[in-house]
């Protein structure tokens, strides 16, 4: 077998990529790797240098496994702030890293692909061996395979990096009929609340549609991206994404991008930018021209609520962090993500940190969830 690492996600070919068994995961796919590599979202410009590592057998794709070179981590959901400090301290140098995960995109998903009919046994330890390897060469710090899939947990645990706990609130669909028949456990102050919200966009005159994103043309992607960029702007931050991204992504996409709009009129005044795949809604961006109680609320949870029982997915995953998703029906759940730190004492450092710091997001998880709006039984 030989490795190869690719400096592009479009030097794959869409053939092999389409063999891979990553299911329909809009973000582990060559349509969103690739064009946000093309107009410079994850491009070496914003500390995305591609260095796909693929396993190739007499030219076919057996494995491969998204990888980056970062001198910053701005996008990566990491969570280590205060790393390069620690090995500044010591006389280190943290950056580069390299990363295994989807840029701008803290969803758990599958990392080490394996080709479909072969044995994941025979492919995942090399791509894990081969990601240990180019770290070495490439002189970085450490490896972080960030948001894994349990599947992926449990290769990469026995492989014996660092597993980091994080905690995301994600809407298990349990059989519910429709929208009502959801918000019918919950308590009733709760579920009056939560009804009120949605009346006051119900009752503003606006009207409510989700496109997909062979469903979307440029003049209204422009109109989406301006809202999407404010609310960045709103906040000091940087918006990663140019609306050349949305506008190919969502045509190579199609109906696995979802975009939630509000129109007045006919002129779109706000909406959610979604993902999903086969079983799940992934929730994004956000943006508004108006100001109006409830109308976030009601674009990035309740239309998406709505969709999943409406398409029969299973669980909807509206991004990182924010406890408010709590009295809106959304459970806590555990996020894993791996480490390899190359050198000794700053490994056992973060070991040690990292065992510390599960006490209490174990601690968190079971708080927020004894906050959640359901009855009890009995």
């Amino acid at each position: 077998m030989e490795i190869v690492l690719h400096d592009a996600a479009r030097d794959i070919a869409e053939s092999d990529w389409a063999h891979l068994d990553h299911g329909d995961d809009p973000f582990a796919s060559r349509a969103f790797l690739g064009t946000a590599e093309k107009v410079g979202a994850g491009s070496t410009a914003m500390g995305w240098q591609a260095r796909h590592l693929a396993l190739y057998e007499s030219d076919l794709l057996l494995g491969l496994l998204p990888l980056y070179l970062r001198t910053h981590s701005f996008g990566d959901f990491s969570r280590d702030w205060n790393w390069a400090p620690a090995w500044q301290g010591a006389g280190l140098d943290y950056y580069p890293k390299l990363v295994s995960g989807i840029p701008y995109t803290p969803s758990p998903g599958p990392r080490l692909m394996v080709r479909r009919g072969i044995d994941r046994d025979s492919v995942a330890p090399s791509l894990i061996e081969g990601a240990l390897e180019a770290a070495r060469q490439l002189g970085a710090s450490s490896w972080q395979c960030l948001f894994v899939e349990e599947e992926d947990r449990a290769r990469l645990a026995a492989a014996g990096l660092l597993m980091r706990r994080g905690v995301q609130f994600h809407w298990f669909n349990r059989a519910y009929r429709d929208f009502d028949d959801f918000v019918a456990g919950f308590t009733a102050d709760k579920r009056k609340k939560l009804k009120r919200e949605r009346r006051l966009v119900l009752e503003s005159g606006l009207k409510l549609e989700a496109r997909h994103g062979d469903e979307i043309d440029a003049g209204l992607w422009h109109a989406i991206h301006r809202q999407y960029r404010d609310t960045f702007a709103r906040y000091g931050n940087h918006p990663a994404f140019p609306v050349e991204f949305f506008i190919e992504a969502g045509a190579l996409l199609a109906r696995r991008l979802v975009v939630f709009i509000a129109f007045r009129g006919q002129t779109p005044v706000a909406s959610a930018i979604c993902y999903r795949d086969a079983n799940t809604l992934y929730g994004r961006h956000w943006g508004t021209a108006i100001d109006m109680p409830g109308l976030h609320f009601e674009l990035c949870y309740y239309q998406g609520i709505d969709y999943c029982i409406g398409q029969g997915l299973q669980s909807f995953e509206p991004g990182a962090q924010g406890e408010h998703k709590i009295a809106r029906g959304f459970e806590p759940v555990a996020t894993w993500s791996a480490f390899w730190i190359a050198h000794p004492g700053m490994r056992r450092a973060v070991t040690d940190f990292v065992q510390r710091e599960d006490s209490a997001m174990q601690d968190y998880q079971a708080e927020t969830a004894a906050h959640l709006p359901f009855r009890l039984p009995g």
